[in-house]
């Protein structure tokens, strides 16, 4: 569950820093593809934060977390990790 926190909270703050980079641009320029970016970027930030909020503060999610399977546990775990990994990738093109 650890990995799965701070993959979450990462993807916070990727996703916060590339949306102020996004938000900039859009204000600047106006291109709807930025504007789509700005869109993704707050549905992901909604779904990172309903996760942060199940891995830290709903009991009810902790303790069906500590009882499930461990293929359940290392998927949900996974799939933090690469939407993690897929922010890195696009903030490496972003923020360079």
């Amino acid at each position: 569950m650890t990995v799965a926190q701070v993959a979450a909270a990462s993807n916070l703050v990727l996703i916060g820093a590339m949306s102020a980079i996004w938000l900039r641009n859009y204000r600047r320029y106006g291109a709807s593809h930025t504007l789509a970016y700005l869109v993704f970027a707050a549905f992901l930030l909604v779904e990172n934060v309903i996760w942060l909020y199940l891995y830290l503060l709903n009991d009810a999610f902790v303790g069906w977390y500590a009882v499930a399977t461990p293929t359940i546990q290392v998927g949900m775990a996974l799939l933090c990790g690469l939407e993690t990994l897929a922010l890195v990738a696009i903030a490496r093109i972003t923020l360079v």
